[in-house]
């Protein structure tokens, strides 16, 4: 530091590396600091509004679409990842994550494949560079039709 007042420490202690249980060397500095904190809003609520599956001929027929819906409030999200579990939200069957570009309002629809009928568990997840939101879902998919 410069101008540093006359009752102020700025002594520099060594640890000696025989007292470190990692071998590491360790500086401790005593004194005045001074430093800037930025304040970000963050994303601060996700909400899934609708679920839609998307109509497909016979011959795509072998996984069933859905387009899920999402608006979120806060700052705009710069990625989203999509968990696929099992009904309890326990056993992971898939993650997508994706960039994605919202430029005035935060709404936005997701297209994600499923394999086969059943229930699922969605855990769609908005970020940014500085926060994450979560918004969750039990889905019931059914050969073309979903719930």
């Amino acid at each position: 530091t410069t101008g540093v007042s006359s009752n102020s420490d700025t002594s520099t202690a060594v640890e000696p590396m025989e007292d470190n249980p990692d071998g590491g060397c360790h500086i401790y500095r005593n004194g005045y600091y001074r430093t800037g904190i930025s304040i970000v809003e963050g994303i601060l609520e996700v909400n899934i509004i609708q679920m839609m599956s998307i109509q497909m001929t016979e011959s795509q027929a072998e996984n069933s679409l859905v387009d899920f819906v999402v608006t979120c409030q806060g700052s705009l999200p710069t990625d989203v990842c999509t968990v696929v579990s099992d009904p309890t939200c326990q056993v992971s069957k898939s993650v997508v994550c994706d960039p994605i570009i919202v430029t005035d309002e935060c709404l936005l629809t997701i297209r994600r494949a499923f394999e086969e009928p059943g229930t699922y568990c969605i855990n769609i997840t908005l970020g940014d560079d500085t926060s994450q939101a979560l918004a969750s879902a039990l889905i019931s998919v059914n050969g073309g039709e979903s719930t």
